[in-house]
C-alpha cells in the first residue's frame, strides 16, 4: 500500500542523487544485519517486502521455513554521511514479515514497538537516553585490531593527552547529520575511552539510533585507522564500558518523573518494578560472559539498589528537575540487542505499576567501601553470563512478556557461546 509518506520518501530517493539503499534489521543478539537494493526496487520493498534466508540468522527461523520479508520503516530514512556524497546511500529500519504478511514473532524492534504501546494504552509514554562507552585501539599494518589504547588520557581530559577529540567530533557531527542528537561527548577514565550521551527519545528511536550510533563510531573509527570495541571490559585492571539508560515517563507531554512527590507512588512502583526484576533481566542486558568482569568497580554495580545522585547503585536518580527528571540504569552495556533491552526494562516497570510494588528505602552508602554489615542485606547482580542465563531460564516474567520460544532461544545461543570458550575473549574483542 503506497501512502504518502511512501511517496514522498520514494521522491526524495529520485531526487537527491541516491543510488545504494540499506534495508537494516538486527538479529536475536543485537548484531546489525543489512540488504542493500538499487533504488529501482525501493517501491516493490514497500509493497512485498523484500526475501531473506532466516535460517541464516541467530536465532530466526529454521530452513524448513526460512524466507523472511523485509519491509522499510519510511520514517527511518537516513542518508548515511561517511558514504560517498556523490552516488548516496541511504538506511532504513525495517518490519521483519512472514511469507503471508503476518509480523515474525522473533522481530524485537516490533517487540519493543508492542511494550511502547502498553504504556501508550495507560496514556504515558517512556522515554529512553543513552550514555555509551568505548575505547579506540590502534591497529597494525594489516588494518587489524591491537590491544593498544589510541591514548593514555583520563577523565575529561584535553588534547594532546585526549588524542581522540577529533574522532569523537567527527561522530558527533555525523549523528547529528542523521538527525540524532548528541548531548556531549569526552574522554572518559580509561587510557583510550570515549563517551557520547544521547537526548532522550521514544523508546524505539532510541533503540535505532543506538545501533546507527555504533555504526557511525565503528565506520568513523576506520576511517581514521582506528578499531573502536563496545567490549565492556577490554582492559583488565582498567574501566570497563557500559551504557547507562535513562528512562524518564511522560503524560500530556509532561515529565511526571518525580520521585519525591508525594503523590508519585507510580513513578516509584515503576523504580521498584525494574529493581524488583533485573537479576532476571540481566542476562539481556549483559549478554557477554565479559560483561560480568566489569560489576563491581569503576563506578559499575555490584548490588540491586537505589538511591539519589549516588554512582555506586544500581539506579541512580540524578539532581534534575523539569525536563531532566529520569532515572539511570548503571548496569547495561553496549553489546546487548537494544530493542530487547530496552522492552524488558519498561515491562519491568509496567509490571511493578500492575502490582502496585512499594520502592524500598534508597541505601545512601558508597557500596564499594560498605562495610558487610550492610551489603549482606542486598541482593547482587549475577556473577557471571551463565548465572545470569539460569535466573532468565527460570522466569515466569520474561516467559510472559517474550514468550517462552523466544527465551529458549536467546538462552541456547547463550549457551553455545560459553560452551565455545576457547578463544573467545580475542574473538570477542575484534568483533564486539
Amino acid at each position: 500500500m503506497i501512502n504518502q509518506t511512501i511517496r514522498e520518501t520514494i521522491a526524495f530517493i529520485q531526487q537527491n542523487d541516491v543510488q545504494f539503499i540499506r534495508l537494516a534489521f538486527c538479529d536475536l543478539l543485537g548484531t546489525l544485519k543489512n540488504i542493500s537494493i538499487l533504488p529501482s526496487e525501493i517501491e516493490k520493498a514497500f509493497t512485498c517486502g523484500i526475501s531473506f534466508d532466516g535460517s541464516n540468522i541467530k536465532g530466526f527461523s529454521n530452513v524448513e521455513q526460512s524466507d523472511l520479508l523485509l519491509v522499510p520503516d519510511a520514517s527511518t530514512l537516513s542518508v548515511l554521511p561517511w558514504r560517498p556524497q556523490q552516488g548516496r546511500v541511504v538506511r532504513f529500519y525495517c518490519h521483519i514479515m512472514n511469507t503471508d504478511g503476518t509480523p515474525y514473532a522473533f522481530d524485537t524492534r516490533r517487540i519493543l514497538s508492542d511494550a511502547v504501546a502498553r504504556y501508550e494504552s495507560t496514556g504515558h509514554l517512556a522515554k529512553i537516553g543513552t550514555e555509551c562507552e568505548f575505547y579506540l585501539f590502534r591497529t597494525d599494518e594489516a588494518g587489524e585490531p591491537m590491544p593498544v589504547p589510541f591514548d593514555q588520557g583520563g577523565y575529561l581530559d584535553v588534547a594532546p593527552i585526549d588524542r581522540g577529540e577529533n574522532v569523537r567530533r567527527e561522530i558527533c557531527l555525523c549523528l547529528e547529520e542523521m538527525g540524532i542528537a548528541p548531548e556531549c561527548s569526552h574522554h572518559e577514565s580509561g587510557p583510550g575511552q570515549n563517551e557520547i550521551d544521547f537526548k532522550y527519545s521514544e523508546a524505539v528511536s532510541a533503540a535505532d539510533n543506538l545501533l546507527t550510533f555504533k555504526s557511525a563510531v565503528k565506520a568513523i573509527a576506520a576511517r581514521n585507522g582506528l578499531f573502536a570495541s563496545f567490549l565492556p571490559k577490554p582492559l583488565p585492571g582498567k574501566s570497563g564500558s557500559g551504557m547507562h539508560i535513562n528512562v524518564s515517563l511522560s503524560k500530556n507531554g509532561i515529565n511526571i518523573f518525580n520521585v519525591n512527590d508525594p503523590a508519585a507512588e507510580y513513578i516509584r512502583s515503576f523504580i521498584a518494578g525494574i529493581l524488583e526484576r533485573t537479576a532476571e533481566i540481566t542476562a539481556l542486558l549483559n549478554p557477554l560472559e565479559n560483561s560480568y568482569d566489569r560489576f563491581g568497580s569503576f563506578e559499575a554495580p555490584k548490588y540491586i539498589s537505589w538511591s539519589p545522585e549516588n554512582r555506586s547503585q544500581l539506579i541512580r536518580i540524578p539532581a534534575s528537575k523539569g525536563e531532566g527528571m529520569r532515572m539511570e540504569l548503571r548496569s547495561p552495556d553496549c553489546t546487548i540487542n537494544p530493542y530487547l533491552a530496552f522492552a524488558a526494562i519498561l515491562h519491568a516497570g509496567l509490571d511493578g505499576i500492575d502490582r502496585k510494588l512499594p520502592l524500598a528505602p534508597p541505601v545512601n552508602e558508597n557500596l564499594y567501601t560498605a562495610p558487610e554489615t550492610i551489603t549482606a542485606s542486598l541482593q547482587p547482580l549475577p556473577t557471571s553470563l551463565g548465572e545470569a542465563l539460569d535466573l532468565l531460564e527460570t522466569s515466569s516474567f520474561a516467559a510472559e512478556v517474550f514468550g517462552p520460544e523466544l527465551i529458549r532461544r536467546y538462552i541456547l545461543l547463550k549457551r553455545r557461546e560459553l560452551e565455545d570458550a576457547e578463544g573467545c575473549r580475542e574473538r570477542a574483542f575484534r568483533k564486539v
